[in-house]
């Protein structure tokens, strides 16, 4: 009986779902897409290096689980990645994606989108109050964001069905103002007819509370009754205000059972939300909340490097990567200091190099780091284990060498978790991620038997982190 690739993907998927949770599911499994089969073997599509790492370090279980269950003992799951335009056979994509908006706009009249004009609407903007430079393809993707990103793709494409309500939610500077306008500026590309407001609790606050002043409350929910998607940032901000709360829960259930979309966004987490009615914050639980957090090494370069090409700036490679390992939790803080850096060069006559770099992210952020890199983690393990760094980069097998080959790619993954696999390996040679997969669980397993190993391991990471913070 030949087997349908993509059911036995579906039957597949349908037994993982039921071992995780709603999150990690769809940032995991769901960017998998089935290609095709080869006899036992179910080919899938990957996004990137980086997503099927994490698939093998801790899912793979449950995967081999139920590719078996689907095809039998002999079943097998492989992976082919996204190509590349690139003509090499063995370009892949990058684990982020950097591209620019258009240049082209187009201006929607604001009657096509305020069909109750009333006090504190009068003044919105047009284009449902949407940025349109606030894209989702200038919205870099790292895996601090792509769960996010990728529920946003999907509401823009079919709105009120999948995630409603949408909560992004995560400190300031992390993109989420930009996700859920990218949200909004899709939706009406894809629905031209639909009525998309985006605004900030404030905002709507402001527009009740006039609303009330004036006796014209009415008006009010009409107005909002009769959007097709709502947007509200900042949905903290309701906090305390009982009023406001009352009729955001009416207009809330109206929307949803008409199946309107809701995006929120906020400064936390649902369940940590304080002074908002529990019936509220039961109801932001029915859809989908995800955390935006800092971006790692990567999404933080390509953010430079799209802000860079969209301003037409160039900057060296070294003040790239310095800026990168010093500015870590705030996106928006990117392009200021980038502004800044040229500001100062041209103005002051400044040479563009590291000082001044430093002094420019001395506005930013109290404390510069300098970020321990994979050789010298490798060289410090060599002198503390008394071994040749280059026997240990080659193929020997030696038990000293071994053991310390072992434990530096181990602290590697440690200390720089946003190194791919394939990143590490090329610290030892260019040896392939299974090897390294290999070393990492042959020190944990080592150190759960092995008393004298542990001490000797959590020896070396206390001279690490001395070594470490003396940098």
């Amino acid at each position: 009986m030949v087997q349908d690739h993509v059911t036995v993907w579906n039957n597949v998927l349908e037994q993982i779902k039921n071992s995780l949770n709603v999150e990690d599911f769809m940032r995991w499994f769901i960017p998998l897409k089935p290609l095709r089969m080869e006899g036992s073997v179910l080919i899938v599509e990957a996004p990137n290096e980086f997503l099927v790492e994490r698939l093998e370090e801790n899912y793979i279980d449950i995967l081999r689980k139920g590719i078996r269950s689907e095809i039998g003992e002999k079943g097998q799951l492989k992976y082919q990645y996204i190509k590349t335009n690139s003509t090499s056979k063995n370009s892949f994509q990058s684990p982020v994606r950097i591209s620019h908006p258009s240049r082209n706009t187009t201006t929607i009249p604001v009657s096509a989108y305020n069909p109750f004009v009333m006090p504190g609407l009068k003044k919105m903007d047009i284009d449902s109050n949407l940025n349109p430079n606030y894209t989702f393809d200038n919205f870099i993707e790292g895996s601090c964001n792509r769960l996010a990103r990728q529920a946003g793709i999907q509401i823009a494409k079919d709105p009120g069905k999948n995630f409603n309500p949408l909560i992004l939610y995560g400190n300031v500077g992390l993109g989420k103002t930009h996700l859920v306008q990218a949200i909004g500026n899709s939706l009406l590309k894809y629905f031209p007819e639909k009525n998309v407001i985006y605004t900030s609790a404030e905002k709507f606050t402001q527009q009740f509370i006039n609303s009330v002043k004036d006796n014209r409350t009415n008006e009010f929910s009409q107005f909002y009754h009769g959007l097709d998607v709502l947007i509200i940032d900042d949905i903290q901000f309701l906090a305390g205000k009982s009023g406001t709360q009352e009729i955001f829960f009416h207009l809330f259930n109206h929307l949803h059972q008409q199946g309107k979309q809701i995006v929120l966004t906020s400064d936390r987490a649902p369940h940590e939300l304080k002074d908002i009615e529990d019936r509220l914050v039961n109801r932001f639980k029915w859809g989908l909340s995800t955390d935006l957090t800092s971006p790692d090494y990567e999404t933080r370069m390509a953010i430079i490097i799209a802000k860079m090409e969209e301003k037409g700036i160039k900057l060296p490679e070294r003040i790239i990567d310095f800026i990168c390992l010093n500015l870590k939790s705030n996106i928006r803080e990117l392009e200021g200091i980038i502004i800044s850096l040229i500001a100062q060069s041209s103005i002051n006559n400044r040479k563009l190099d590291i000082e001044l770099a430093q002094e420019v992210i001395k506005n930013y952020t109290a404390k510069v780091n300098h970020e321990i890199s994979p050789e010298e983690i490798l060289e410090f393990i060599c002198r503390e284990c008394n071994v040749n760094i280059d026997a240990v980069r080659g193929k020997s097998r030696k038990g000293p060498v071994a053991q310390a080959r072992h434990i530096s790619i181990y602290f590697i993954r440690k200390h720089l978790s946003n190194l791919t696999l394939k990143e590490i390996g090329e610290t030892f040679g260019g040896k392939d991620h299974s090897t390294i997969l290999h070393s990492i669980k042959a020190v944990d397993i080592q150190m759960e038997t092995d008393k004298s190993f542990l001490a000797k391991v959590e020896e070396i990471e206390k001279k690490l982190n001395k070594n470490i913070k003396r940098k």
